[in-house]
């Protein structure tokens, strides 16, 4: 091919020459074929590529195929039920409740029932009629060491921060937060103006990096803490241990990016790099966290505190649970991110291969709280691919308070699934900071439809929950959930993921499924302690069951 392409070029060369001078304007046809033809003699000798190097010119149509796959495979190939991360039913759905038109379906499901991991509610004959269900239910959120409690939403905004989305999407989400009434978590990104501005409920989530409230070392700032913590929009603090799309690991904000106003927000200096690491300096053990989460509660003047995690070492969470008892200290609420959860940029390995799925996670958190008798101080918020009325339903009935939502509320902001999120091109305007695609993002329209969709997802939940004879998303539990688990068998959340005895993890023995993790953890350290078991109870069967 580079033979040929040197040959036809010489020729086409010869032949419009020859050409100019029966008819000169033949000349002017370089001014299209020249630029072909000089991207083909740089082909040849670029080192870089090799299928162009090989296919001068040509070669190049390999890299424009690549680019509209993506496009090509969501718009013509995929079915309505086969698209990832989020499907295309899935995706409609969110839309049609965004806008508030019909959101039904006709002629039957598209699932197959019959296919394993299909899941349903169970039904009551004795349903209860929708107008006797509060459509809107909310949640206290403060335990008995918390002086402001929030009554928060059942269905809110999940973490995503200023940077990672646009000034245009942060004020439509908080902007539609402040309509419906529910509550937007900030991110690990700092407290920006824009989530102030429109007066929305606000959660603030402060990360590994402390931003908005750090020092230039990159230490906490309890003064800048407080400054802002007591602010009346914001409802709740919450600490990020981890996040599912990539738990245990740091970030870096290069200086590049770092603008007057991100260095402002998030209280950092101009022209350096901004890391973010994967732990936390302000405690490192468990009795230090949970004395870090009461001075905070003081400094929010009694503000709800919380934690947010993606469960990995189980028995690191079961260390917490006893600097709980052993402090008499309690966080007010804790929200599980599962591993399936998104972000704008996250290395491959992190997305798909760490951290616990939701389910499973969810579970585990609730046992252990009640194992240790502590559920009742507080409040478990679900978080990870939650986007319809039946997410909603399979995690309260796993023990769930509250869900969050953050890809849900893109797609209620207009976003198409482009996967575009950690290139700053997002042709919605919604994970983008070009001020040219920021300006497809009308903030008055997108904040409604943000409204909308919380709305209808909670409504459409609470009609499940009546259909199942209840009235309230605490009445569930997880015999309501069937999943299949084989071509013929079926079983119940409550046979999948069985309930312990509440109080059972306080005194010995423990539950079996809990054993060996109880064994290894200590309040007094993260860091599971292996010695306190034999090799073979750690290659034994028993060593990880549940």
């Amino acid at each position: 091919m580079r033979k040929l392409f040197i040959a036809s070029a010489l020729i086409i060369v010869a032949l419009i020459t020859a050409w100019s001078i029966i008819w000169p304007p033949a000349l002017w046809s370089f001014v299209i074929l020249g630029p072909i033809l000089l991207i083909g003699v740089y082909d040849l000798f670029q080192q870089k590529h090799s299928i162009v190097r090989n296919f001068p010119v040509f070669g190049h149509l390999r890299f424009l195929a690549e680019e509209l796959r993506p496009k090509i495979y969501q718009y013509f190939v995929e079915s309505d039920t086969d698209g990832t991360p989020f499907n295309r039913q899935s995706r409609s759905v969110i839309y049609q409740r965004a806008k508030k038109v019909d959101d039904t379906s006709p002629f039957g499901t598209e699932l197959d029932v019959y296919q394993i991991g299909y899941e349903w509610l169970n039904h009551s004959i004795a349903a209860v009629d929708h107008h006797e269900l509060d459509m809107a239910p909310r949640v206290k959120v403060g335990g008995p060491q918390c002086r402001q409690p929030y009554s928060a939403s059942v269905f809110n905004i999940s973490a995503m921060s200023f940077g990672s989305l646009s000034e245009n999407a942060v004020l439509a989400l908080n902007g539609g937060a402040r309509i419906g009434n529910f509550a937007h978590n900030t991110g690990e990104g700092g407290l920006s103006d824009y989530h102030l501005q429109p007066v929305g409920d606000v959660i603030w989530q402060i990360g590994t990096g402390y931003f908005s409230c750090r020092n230039t070392d990159g230490t906490f700032n309890y003064q800048a803490f407080a400054e802002r913590a007591v602010l009346p929009q914001v409802k709740m603090i919450e600490i990020k241990l981890s996040q599912g799309a990539k738990p245990g690991h740091g970030g870096i904000l290069p200086a590049a990016k770092v603008t007057p106003e991100i260095a402002r927000i998030r209280l950092v200096e101009m022209g350096k790099d901004v890391l973010s690491p994967p732990y936390h300096t302000a405690f490192r053990t468990p009795v230090e966290m949970v004395y870090f989460i009461q001075k905070l509660r003081d400094l929010s003047e009694g503000k709800p505190v919380g934690f947010k995690l993606c469960v990995g070492h189980k028995s690191e969470f079961l260390a917490i649970c006893k600097a709980m008892v052993k402090t008499g200290i309690y966080p007010d609420f804790i929200t599980v991110d599962g591993g399936e959860g998104g972000t704008g940029a996250a290395p491959l390995e992190f997305s798909n291969s760490v951290g616990m799925p939701l389910r499973e996670a969810l579970a585990f958190v609730y046992d252990a709280l009640v194992g240790f008798d502590l559920k009742k101080h507080i409040r478990i918020i679900a978080s990870g691919k939650v986007a319809t009325g039946f997410d909603l339903v399979k995690n309260f009935a796993l023990g769930a308070d509250m869900c969050n939502s953050a890809r849900g509320m893109m797609f209620a902001l207009g976003c198409i699934q482009a996967l575009e999120c950690n290139k700053n091109t997002c042709p919605t305007g919604v994970a983008t900071q070009d001020k040219s695609l920021m300006k497809g993002l009308v903030v008055e329209d997108k904040k409604v439809r943000v409204a909308n969709f919380q709305k209808e997802t909670v409504g459409s939940a609470m009609q499940m929950i009546g259909a199942g004879g209840l009235h309230h998303p605490c009445d569930l539990n997880r015999s309501y959930i069937y999943r299949r688990v084989s071509p013929n068998q079926i079983q119940t959340y409550a046979e999948l993921f069985p309930y312990i005895p509440k109080g059972s993890l306080l005194n010995t023995p423990y539950p079996r499924q809990f054993e060996f993790d109880m064994t290894i953890s200590s309040e007094n350290t993260f860091v599971p302690d292996f010695s306190r078991v034999s090799s073979i109870e750690t290659a034994g069967p028993s060593a990880f069951v549940g």
